[in-house]
Parts: structure tokens; sequence; C-alpha cells
């Protein structure tokens, strides 16, 4: 397995990997058996890197993780997310808290629920507009000095937050959504990232399944499916998509490799800075994945997708207008 090091001076973890969060929900039906059988599999490949969030299921990610590395901690570097406060009885309702209390509780059960002493990368999720950034870090250091934090992170923060951040703490990674279709992170994040030098974690690197080109309507996704309330998901807005992504696997045709290991090895071409982490449940799609790893592109494939596919291109936004206002705190 390939490595890659978040941040000059963080830890070395696999080059790619996995994001949980579908294992629990948002994507339709799934199977704790069919997960912990390819968190497994993962493993068993080399993939370190596991990213989950107290807030994925809710609060039922974590304890799926926890039963699936039951054993095999010093395998592992676990990275889970705080910030998201959900009712498991009425789910879609939620708030950020960002403050110290919640922070230590926050930790505390997630550390329950993973079944650890200790998370290896603790993101705040979302940063509380209620909170100054200084004092969620402030309290995150705290977990670091008492030993059950290893490295810290923020998820979807502007330039300016994750500069006051590593003011207060050294912020190993930023987790930001990027791929071909979603490139926010090349307005001033990524140089931010690498000025201070803190990794990126990319989520969503295949657009949410889109970019696998295995998508063909709307009607392709279950009545609890995530995409279906997601602009880029529907309507016109999807039938321009699907013009791009048809372009993409014509690449990838040329190439000799399929679209979803084209759009991953574009984003690991990023920089060797950059671990993105695409999400599945299933074994084959997790092996597909991994063979992007193999694809080497040159500066000429490059400039191609990048002129099938330019940073403007994807019709839509990638979050509905109140997950949209969460982003950039």
């Amino acid at each position: 397995m390939q490595t890659r090091t978040l941040g000059p001076n963080g830890p070395i973890v696999s080059a790619l990997g996995l994001g949980c969060m579908g294992m629990s929900e948002f994507y339709g039906a799934h199977s704790d058996a069919e997960s912990i059988a390819t968190l497994q599999h993962a493993l068993e490949r080399g993939v370190t890197f596991f990213d989950t969030a107290d807030a994925y299921g809710p609060y039922t990610n974590e304890e799926l993780l926890g039963r699936a590395f039951a054993g095999q901690r010093s395998r592992v570097f676990l990275a889970t997310k705080f910030g998201f406060v959900r009712d498991a009885a009425n789910p879609a309702e939620r708030v950020i808290d960002g403050s110290p209390a919640y922070v230590r509780a926050a930790c505390e059960a997630s550390l329950k629920r993973l079944r650890v002493t200790h998370i290896d990368l603790y993101y705040l999720h979302r940063v509380d507009r209620n909170v100054p950034i200084e004092d969620t870090v402030g309290a995150m250091a705290e977990l670091v000095r008492a030993g059950k934090v290893r490295y810290l992170g923020l998820s979807e923060v502007s330039p300016q937050t994750l500069e006051r951040a590593q003011r207060v703490h050294p912020i190993t990674a930023l987790q930001s959504e990027y791929s071909l279709w979603t490139r926010d992170p090349e307005d001033g994040v990524l140089e931010a990232c690498r000025r201070l030098g803190v990794g990126l974690v990319p989520y969503c690197p295949l657009g949410r399944g889109f970019l696998t080109g295995a998508l063909k309507s709307p009607d392709d996704f279950a009545a609890d499916d995530y995409r279906r309330s997601s602009p880029r998901f529907q309507g016109e807005n999807f039938r321009r998509n699907l013009a791009l992504v048809d372009k993409v696997k014509e690449l990838a045709a040329d190439q000799g490799c399929t679209p979803a290991q084209l759009a991953l090895a574009w984003v690991l071409a990023q920089g060797p800075d950059i671990v993105p982490i695409p999400g599945t449940r299933r074994v084959r799609n997790l092996d597909e994945n991994l063979g992007a790893l193999e694809v080497t592109l040159s500066a000429r494939d490059l400039a191609a997708l990048a002129a099938v596919f330019p940073a403007s291109a994807a019709a839509g936004a990638r979050y509905g207008e109140d997950m949209m206002r969460l982003v950039r705190g």
C-alpha cells in the first residue's frame, strides 16, 4: 500500500482512506454485515485511514467501526468528528455545538462507541459561529494533553479560521469536499493548508458516486437517499452533469481505467499532501477505488481533464441552502 503524510510532520497513513458515512445512512439501504466485511477487507488490503463521525447514523457508525476493528487497534488510524448534534428520534434536526463542555462530552462518547482509549485524528465537523474557534480548539487541545486524542483537524473552514486555530494548537488535517466537480479548496484553502503545514483530506472525491459513471437517472436512488434532495442530482443539473461524466468515461477508456479510478487519480495528482477518503460499503467498489493508486496521470492527461471538466463546470450547488451556510466557517 502506498502511504502519504498528513502535513510535513504529521502521521503516515494509507494514500487512500475509507469514508464510512454511507455504511450507516444517507445512501439508501445498508447492511452492517456487508459493511464490516468491507472494513476488514480494506484493512487486509493495507488501508489504515478510516473516517467516521459521531453524527453518522446518528451515533451508530462509530459503533460499527468499534465492532469491525475489535482486536485490531494497532493497525487502524481512526478519524472521527464532532460538532453536529442530532436527535435520534428526529435525525433531520441538527444543531452545531463547539462549546468546550460539548467538546469534552462528545470525545468521551466517541471513545466509548469506538471501543478505544484514544482517537487518532479528531475533527471539528463544522464551525459553531456562536463560539470563538480559539475556545473550541483550546478544548480539543486539552484532549491531546490528556492522551485521549493524538491529532486535531477541522472540516470545511475558511483560510482565516484555519490560521486562527493553528495559533492555538497545530492542526494536522483539514477535511473538505474536493473532486473534479467540487473545486472549492482551490479558492485559498489548499494554499493556506500548504503554507501552514496542514494536510488536506478530500471527502466525496467521487462526487457522491456521480463520477463513477454508474448513475443514469435520479430514479436510480432509493426514496431515502440523500442525493434526491441534492441540487446537483436534480432535473437539468443532473442532465448537464451526466454529460460531463460521459467525457470522463471517454478519457478513462483511453487511459485503460475506470471513471472512478481516473477521478481519484486526478485528486491524488493534486499533491502528495492530499489523502482522499472515498466512501463505499462494498468490497468490489473498494477494490476498484484502490486501483486508482496504479493510475499515473501525465501533464497531458491532466490538461485533457481540465479541458473537459474545468473548475466551474458542475451544475448546481453541492449542498442545499441550509448546509451551504455551514461551510467555510
